[in-house]
C-alpha cells in the first residue's frame, strides 16, 4: 500500500534474525527436540518480531517453527498493524465472533503441525486455560513439550526458551535501557520536586507522567507507584486524591520505557520532618544496596547476592527478624500490566540458583521495615558487565522533602 512504512521495530534485521536463530538453536538442543514453539507472552513476541501495540489484551500467539517463516495469530482487525510492523510473518487473523481456542487449533493444523513436537509455555498469563484445554484435547497427535519457567530457587533452574535468550541483552538493548533510566530519573526528580506539605498525591503523579512523556518516554508497562504513609505497605497500590501532611512518608517507584525497555527506580522521603531513627534505617538500607551492587558479577548465583543484602541488614538492625522474598529481579522489555517482562519474576531470592551473567539487567531493591527504627526504601536499575554491576539510575537518596 502506497505511503506505508514497513518496519520490524527498533533493531536491525540482523539482530532480529540472530534472536530467532538463538531460540531455534535452543529448540534443536532441547530433549526432546522441538519442531515448533507456541509463544503468547507479549514481551517474547515483541523480542522476536518487533510487534509493539496494545492489542495483546486479546489472545495473540506466535508460532515459531524450527524452519521457515513464523506465523502470528491475532484479531483480524490488527491486519494493518501486523503488515507494517511485522511484514515477514504470516498473519492469521480471526474475528471477534470466533473462539480463540478453535482458531489456534485450526492454525496449528494449517501449518502442518498436528503430529509435531510443539513447545508451550503454560506459565504465561497470556495463555488462557481454555485455549490450552482446546489445543490439548483437539490435537491428540501433537507431542506437547512444557517449556515453562521453573522457580528461581530450583536446583536446575529453567527459564522459558525465549526468556532464557532474553536474559542476556545485546549492546543495542542496553542502550535503550540506559535511555529509559535517564527518563526515569527525570520523572522521579520531577515528582520529588513537586511533593511537599499540602500537595496532593495526584499532583505528584501528574508531574511524574508529564516529565516522563515530555522526556521521550513511551507508556510504561506499569503505572508509577505514588504512596504515602497510610498506603505504604500496599505494595502495588498507587496515588490517591489526598494532600500530603508533615511527617508523612512519600514512596515513589516507577519506570520510563524506551523501545519497550524499562529501568525502574524507587525513592522514599519524609515530608518536612522525619521520625526518630529514620536516618539510621536509611543508611542501613543504602549500605545493604551497596553490598548487593558489589556482589553482583558474572558467575555468582543469585542466592549469594541475596545473602550479601541480608547480612548487612541483620548487622545494621541488630537482629535477624527481617526477611524479604527478594532484593531485586530481572527487567527489560515490558508490556502492561508489568515491567518485569513475564508473568513470573526471576528474583534475587534466598537460595536462588540462577547464575549471574554479563549483559543481565536487574532492578535492585533495599526495603527495610523495622518496628523500632521505621521504614526506608530505595531501588535502582543496574546492568551487569564483565567486571560487575553499573548503576544506571542516579536520583539522589534524600531523606527529607522540605
Amino acid at each position: 500500500m502506497a505511503g506505508i512504512t514497513h518496519s520490524r521495530g527498533f533493531f536491525s534485521e540482523e539482530e532480529y534474525d540472530a534472536r530467532v536463530e538463538r531460540v531455534r538453536e535452543a529448540m534443536r538442543s532441547h530433549s526432546p527436540e522441538i519442531d515448533a514453539l507456541l509463544i503468547t507472552s507479549p514481551e517474547n513476541i515483541y523480542y522476536l518480531i518487533g510487534l509493539s501495540h496494545q492489542g495483546y489484551f486479546a489472545f495473540t500467539m506466535l508460532v515459531l517453527p524450527a524452519d521457515g517463516p513464523p506465523a502470528l495469530l491475532t484479531r483480524r482487525m490488527e491486519q494493518q498493524t501486523i503488515a507494517q510492523q511485522a511484514p515477514d510473518v504470516e498473519h492469521l487473523g480471526y474475528g471477534d465472533e470466533e473462539d480463540a481456542g478453535t482458531v489456534a487449533m485450526d492454525a496449528i493444523k494449517k501449518l502442518g503441525l498436528e503430529s509435531a513436537s510443539v513447545g508451550v509455555d503454560r506459565s504465561s498469563m497470556f495463555f488462557p486455560a481454555g485455549v490450552w484445554e482446546e489445543l490439548e484435547q483437539g490435537l491428540p497427535r501433537v507431542r506437547w513439550i512444557d517449556t515453562s519457567r521453573s522457580p528461581s530457587i530450583a536446583h536446575r533452574y529453567r527459564a522459558g526458551l525465549v526468556d532464557q535468550v532474553r536474559l542476556v541483552k545485546s549492546e543495542a538493548e542496553i542502550a535503550y535501557v540506559r535511555a529509559a533510566a535517564a527518563i526515569t530519573d527525570r520523572a522521579t526528580r520531577a515528582g520529588l520536586a513537586t511533593a511537599g506539605v499540602g500537595v496532593n498525591e495526584k499532583e505528584v503523579a501528574a508531574e511524574v507522567y508529564r516529565a516522563m512523556i515530555l522526556g521521550g518516554g513511551e507508556y510504561p508497562g506499569f503505572a508509577p507507584l505514588v504512596r504515602s504513609s497510610e498506603t505504604l505497605m500496599q505494595e502495588h497500590a498507587t496515588w490517591r486524591d489526598r494532600a500530603l501532611k508533615p511527617g508523612e512518608k512519600l514512596f515513589l517507584e516507577l519506570s520510563a520505557a524506551q523501545a519497550r525497555y524499562h529501568a525502574p527506580l524507587g525513592r522514599m522521603c519524609y515530608i518536612a520532618t522525619a521520625e526518630p531513627g529514620a536516618e539510621r534505617v536509611r543508611q542501613i538500607a543504602l549500605d545493604a544496596m551497596q553490598a548487593v551492587v558489589a556482589s553482583i558479577r558474572p558467575g555468582v548465583e543469585t542466592g549469594s547476592v541475596y545473602d550479601s543484602w541480608q547480612s548487612v541488614v541483620d548487622e545494621g538492625l541488630g537482629h535477624g527478624n527481617l526477611r524479604r522474598h527478594h532484593c531485586g529481579y530481572t527487567v527489560g522489555i515490558g508490556f502492561p500490566p508489568s515491567w518485569v517482562g513475564s508473568s513470573t519474576v526471576l528474583g534475587i531470592r534466598p537460595g536462588g540458583k540462577v547464575e549471574i551473567r554479563a549483559g543481565m539487567v536487574f532492578h535492585l531493591l533495599s526495603w527495610i521495615t523495622d518496628a523500632d527504627l521505621g521504614d526506608y526504601f530505595a531501588s535502582d536499575t543496574v546492568v551487569v558487565g564483565a567486571d560487575g554491576a553499573e548503576i544506571l539510575t542516579t536520583t539522589p537518596h534524600h531523606l527529607l522533602i522540605e
